[in-house]
């Protein structure tokens, strides 16, 4: 019989595998372990970096490493971006959620959450990692956030068995589906 956290490493990849399929914002890009214990995603949403001149500019594509340690889901995974943030939560070596981890919170509603945060449709100027992007964001706040896209993806709703046996979507949602892969790719 597996252990609670190996039955809790299993279910959060299988419902990462299924949240995250065919969704252009989100993309799981690398796993370590069996289960899993180490993921790699990438996010195609709009948020900043600094420059070497220290300047801040736009980029559409960030890659987070998670890191779910011996003590998860009890201690909140070790989340830190592969490629530069400007953002009041995340410094070089971490992104801040422990305001928000909760052990009962899935893996892909935190993964969620942190395109969110690089999009600056959430963020916490109260507490921040970089005091810097604390400043600017409360300076810019006209500015934000930088990408209003929808994060996450639709949640599928209940439809009848043969559309359930077959894959499809109610129709309004893949229509919905179909607008925010269209974004994606323009972006």
């Amino acid at each position: 019989m597996a252990s609670p956290r190996t039955r809790r490493l299993k279910t959060d990849y299988e419902r990462l595998q299924q949240r995250f399929a065919d969704w252009p914002v989100i993309r799981i890009t690398g796993t370590a372990g069996l289960p899993p214990e180490v993921y790699r995603i990438t996010y195609a949403l709009k948020g900043l970096y600094v420059n070497a001149a220290g300047e801040i500019f736009d980029r559409d594509t960030h890659v987070l490493e998670v890191n779910l340690s011996l003590e998860y889901p009890r201690r909140a995974p070790q989340c830190r971006m592969l490629t530069p943030v400007f953002h009041p939560n995340f410094d070089d070596a971490t992104v801040c959620i422990g305001d928000f981890w909760a052990a009962s919170e899935g893996l892909d509603d935190l993964v969620v959450r942190i395109g969110r945060m690089i999009a600056y449709q959430e963020y916490n100027t109260r507490s921040p990692l970089n005091g810097l992007a604390a400043k600017w964001a409360a300076e810019h706040l006209a500015d934000l956030p930088i990408d209003g896209r929808i994060v996450a993806p639709p949640a599928r709703l209940a439809s009848p068995p043969e559309a359930e046996e077959s894959g499809a979507m109610p129709a309004v949602q893949a229509e919905d589906f179909a607008q925010i892969q269209s974004e994606g790719s323009s972006a």
